[in-house]
């Protein structure tokens, strides 16, 4: 069972508005950047005289970021505008239907929860063991979301996408089959994400959405509102899918996308998912005569549109908020209205490099911040009674209190931690299946490269990392003991095949929890760690993890990432 716990956040900053004058027509949409290789933002006096002459930069715009109407951060890569980009040269081929802009059955819904909304528990599809969770890998018997609004119709094909928003807890409830049968409601999988976070996966909390590439599907959604709100463009990244003649097999997505579809081996194209398309600078948006089409035809100069799904035999797919009924295909066919759409198929490229970014703001900003490696998902193992946490790094042995057991102890997708319910004495939970570093292929760790690790922990609770070779005989870096706001720095060592994740509960009587973060640093980086544990007195500077203590494993072997 899966119960997502109603925490208050503090509120959202209201973001300072960019400022003046008013969109140039069809001129003002120079090509802005997208993505291909992350590159820091160019805060000097050039980037500040490009912008003088950037009319989106000028743009009045009153936006509060975070919200249902405007989801997630400024500096997320759905509000992030991309200038003086090189496109490739590859273009969508044509399929079985021609290109659409989809608000139907195969889009999504957005439903907005109040505070006084009760809560609902959602329970697996019948004939179906549970509901996939694919952040923690494991299936759930239920779950259940603590504010439910009224009014939630699901998409009614195949996919069954609807997104749950949650502004008191300020996360996006995302769901993949979602039904009502018979007075429940029921899914066939379930991701959440933080309504003003990035709205894509990190490597470590690595699903975060309904979509294929991992993302909610209100990600890049067009929504009703915004169709006609006198605005030139919409003021976001749209959100695309190719069928498999458009998508790559390999490699199957690309930052900013943590996953791809399962079946992308069967891809014959050349567009990984991830990928951010945009129509060139002197492509003629002006001639089309639907205005919604028009103005997306605008944003894929300025914004662009990220691939996050496959879809079956169309070119091309920019989703709407279903209802939305703006299509004049609704309306019977309109040979003119699909020529335009296979015009701008004809148009789009996936950009290959991008010289800078800015942020919904319109300021600099880079692409490239350290994300999370790690995770404390399962499958976790009692590590006995009197089990230890050996340092080799410390030589130090922390032994369990007898009669330590926490009945329920687990991974919890929402705190992204391991909890230990209350009780007394010390648990010991052990984890060597090594899905504790979810191989994202573009955040894999390398040899040589410097990490750093940091627990974050409640109640007394602890984290140790060790690093195994593949044979899981020598230990090539141990963190030992790192209590809450504990660190250590390490060079990724050469020849790591496995590894090992050890937690433990605070001796109670109440809750105690434990989580970390592994991300790369700078070689420049030479901030200090935060001590692992008082009773750790070993030498801070990380000497015995490059002199690589040889300590024998004697674990049963298991898997490895």
């Amino acid at each position: 069972m899966l119960t997502i716990r109603s925490v208050t956040f503090r509120p959202a900053a209201w973001l300072l508005p960019v400022a003046v004058a008013a969109l140039a027509a069809s001129t003002g949409l120079a090509t802005t950047g997208a993505f291909a290789a992350p590159q820091a933002a160019d805060r000097g006096a050039k980037a500040e005289a490009s912008d003088r002459n950037d009319p989106h930069a000028r743009a009045v715009r009153q936006l509060r970021f975070g919200t249902a109407d405007r989801p997630f951060a400024a500096d997320s890569p759905w509000n992030a505008r991309p200038i003086g980009v090189t496109l490739g040269t590859d273009e969508i081929p044509k399929a079985k239907n021609y290109p659409t802009l989809e608000d139907g059955k195969w889009s999504t819904g957005v439903f907005v929860a109040s505070p006084d909304d009760k809560p609902v528990t959602v329970l697996p599809l019948p004939g179906r063991k549970g509901i996939w969770d694919p952040d923690a890998e494991t299936m759930r018997d239920q779950i259940t979301i603590p504010r439910w609004p009224a009014g939630v119709e699901p998409a009614s094909a195949a996919d069954g996408h609807g997104d749950i928003v949650d502004p008191v807890d300020r996360m996006i409830h995302s769901f993949n089959v979602l039904r009502f049968i018979d007075g429940q409601w029921r899914a066939d999988q379930y991701a959440w994400t933080k309504l003003d976070g990035r709205g894509w996966g990190e490597p470590g909390h690595y699903f975060q959405g309904a979509r294929a590439a991992a993302v909610p599907t209100m990600g890049g959604l067009v929504r009703a509102k915004e169709i006609d709100d006198n605005d030139e463009v919409f003021r976001h990244a749209l959100a695309m899918s190719l069928t498999h003649t458009g998508l790559s097999p390999d490699p199957a997505y690309i930052f900013p996308a943590t996953s791809a579809d399962t079946g992308a081996k069967s891809n014959t194209g050349k567009v990984p998912q991830g990928a951010l398309m945009m129509l060139p600078p002197d492509f003629d948006t002006e001639r089309i005569k639907d205005p919604l089409l028009r103005k997306v035809a605008r944003t894929l100069k300025v914004y662009g549109a990220y691939v996050v799904d496959r879809n079956v035999e169309t070119p091309y797919v920019i989703y709407v908020e279903m209802g939305a009924n703006k299509s004049p295909m609704k309306r019977g066919w309109h040979p003119e209205f699909a020529a335009e759409l296979d015009r701008v198929r004809g148009g789009l490229r996936q950009v290959m490099s991008v010289d800078r970014w800015v942020d919904g703001n319109g300021r600099p900003m880079s692409m490239d911040t350290p994300q999370n490696r790690f995770s404390l998902r399962g499958p976790w193992k009692r590590g006995g009674n009197d089990a230890a946490m050996k340092s080799a790094a410390t030589g130090t042995t922390a032994t369990a209190a007898a009669g330590g057991d926490r009945t329920g102890a687990g991974y919890d997708t929402r705190r992204q931690a391991v909890v230990f319910p209350a009780g007394e004495g010390v648990t010991v939970l052990v984890n060597d299946s090594g899905r504790s570093l979810q191989p994202v292929t573009w955040a894999k760790p390398e040899a040589g490269k410097r990490y750093k690790l940091t627990a974050t922990a409640t109640g007394g609770a602890k984290l140790q990392l060790q690093l195994l070779d593949a044979g899981r005989r020598t230990t090539l870096f141990d963190s030992g003991e790192l209590a809450d706001g504990a660190s250590r720095t390490f060079e990724w060592p050469e020849g790591q095949g496995a590894v090992r994740v050890t937690v433990r509960s605070g001796p109670g009587p109440g809750e105690s929890s434990v989580g970390g973060a592994l991300v790369p640093v700078d070689a420049k980086d030479d901030s200090k760690d935060v001590a692992p544990d008082k009773s750790d007195k070993s030498d801070k500077s990380d000497k015995s993890d490059r002199t690589r203590a040889k300590t024998q494993d004697k674990a049963s072997p298991g898997s490895a990432r």
